[in-house]
């Protein structure tokens, strides 16, 4: 039986948003190191309640496996759920274009917050969660994954270091077969910012952490394919289906890989509303976003980068890869295997970084894990390696290349974005 860490004092954690990345990602890992870390997450929230009513079994669950005797309670009501006496951290994961309220409440209720990644889906809510975090005197952290899986932080080190000269040139590959962005809610615009906002987010991160410097020119040529022509006659979701289908949620092999590969609590299966349901058919009419996007970015110091995107690609070994180009060499790193191809010297030497992670086999290759002991020292009093600061310049960037797709390709800068896409 585990037992709670004497060295850990208990944090209380609120949970607004009981779907899969708050409850069985962050949270599921959140309770499972409860003994290292000393969190004991109070409260769920939902606009649903019988989602809210099944997350806190499935933590309760969690919680009794490890050894706690430990209640997580549904709370219906937003503003008490973030203050309860008895929360110390309010975790925000809803639809991205709820994230303003919970941060704006648990700011002003003096809670330190969690925010998931993207920041929002407009820059004027994204500007009024910096303005919160700001009134409320405390850093708000923020969950772009990849600031927390050891391979991209290590490629970033290497760059940084010199072992390839001085960086020039960053290419993201990331062809990912992520169907299902057109199975949830995400399909809808407004409520997610697309495929470009939800998942373009992280990248644009990368790129803006690995350059340092500001950017100063987007370019963006994309949009929607013909892939996914909608079908008024097929029917809504896949469990009504019984059309072979290589999309049929919860069947992919990214579904399984990634342990969604069955429906977390029957809160999804009951839904009615589009936005509710997680195997929404692909073909069902009414989706507004981009499925795939070659994004072309230059920073103030020199430096180019290219992100090349697309949700409708196949399951392959390489679907994400990062490669660096510096002076004097390059690195190639490929997320799936963890492996760093590292060319140094002008090419007079080649080598393979390999690392040896006991962590890699959880959720988002360990990230999760190492978010949570990292939200650990957030609470102790340490910097958190990236913030709302961030996530607004990400999300410039998203808007940036949006606005890029719609005018024919023309270079906007970032910056810029603000008038001119919220004007649109």
């Amino acid at each position: 039986m585990l037992q709670k860490s004497p060295t850990k004092a208990t944090i209380g954690v609120s949970i607004i948003g009981a779907g899969e990345r708050g409850i069985y990602y962050i949270g599921t890992r959140m309770a499972e190191i409860a003994a290292e870390t000393g969190f004991r997450i109070v409260n769920v929230h939902d606009t649903l309640a019988d989602r809210a009513r099944y997350a806190a079994e499935h933590l309760n669950g969690v919680y009794a496996a490890g050894g706690f005797s430990h209640t997580v309670s549904p709370v219906a009501d937003l503003q008490a759920a973030i203050c309860d006496p008895a929360v110390d951290l309010v975790m925000v994961t809803t639809h991205t274009d709820a994230h303003r309220a919970p941060v704006e409440i648990a700011a002003r209720a003096g809670k330190r917050v969690y925010l998931d990644k993207p920041i929002a889906v407009t820059l004027q809510d994204a500007s009024a969660i910096l303005e919160a975090e700001a009134l409320s005197g405390e850093p708000v952290m923020m969950g772009f994954t990849r600031r927390y899986e050891r391979p991209w932080i290590e490629a970033v080190d290497i760059a940084r270091k010199g072992r390839i000269g001085d960086p020039q040139m960053i290419l993201l590959r990331s062809v990912i077969p992520y169907t299902r962005y057109l199975q949830l809610w995400h399909r809808n615009q407004a409520k997610s910012g697309g495929a470009i906002n939800d998942k373009c987010s992280h990248h644009f991160d990368v790129l803006n952490w690995i350059a340092g410097s500001p950017a100063v020119s987007v370019s963006a040529i994309g949009g929607r394919s013909g892939i996914f022509k909608p079908d008024p006659g097929a029917p809504q979701r896949c469990s009504e289906c019984a059309r072979q289908c290589p999309y049929r949620r919860h069947h992919t092999l990214v579904d399984r890989f990634e342990g969604v590969g069955r429906v977390a609590n029957e809160s999804w299966t009951h839904a009615d509303r589009i936005e509710d349901r997680n195997d929404n058919c692909v073909y069902l009419p009414g989706a507004d976003i981009d499925d795939h996007a070659i994004v072309s970015v230059a920073y103030e110091n020199g430096m180019t980068a290219c992100l090349f995107f697309t949700i409708f690609g196949p399951w392959a070994p390489d679907q994400e890869t990062l490669e660096i180009v510096g002076s004097s060499g390059r690195l190639r790193m490929e997320r799936h295997s963890g492996e760093i191809d590292l060319v140094s010297a002008h090419g007079h030497r080649n080598e393979t970084i390999r690392f040896a992670d006991p962590d890699r086999g959880s959720t988002h290759f360990g990230a999760d894990l190492e978010l949570v002991r990292t939200m650990r020292g957030f609470m102790d009093g340490d910097a958190p390696p990236v913030g709302p600061k961030d996530g607004l310049m990400s999300l410039r960037m998203v808007h940036a290349a949006l606005w890029s797709l719609r005018n024919n390709g023309q270079p906007i800068n970032p910056a810029m974005a603000m008038d001119m896409v919220e004007a649109a």
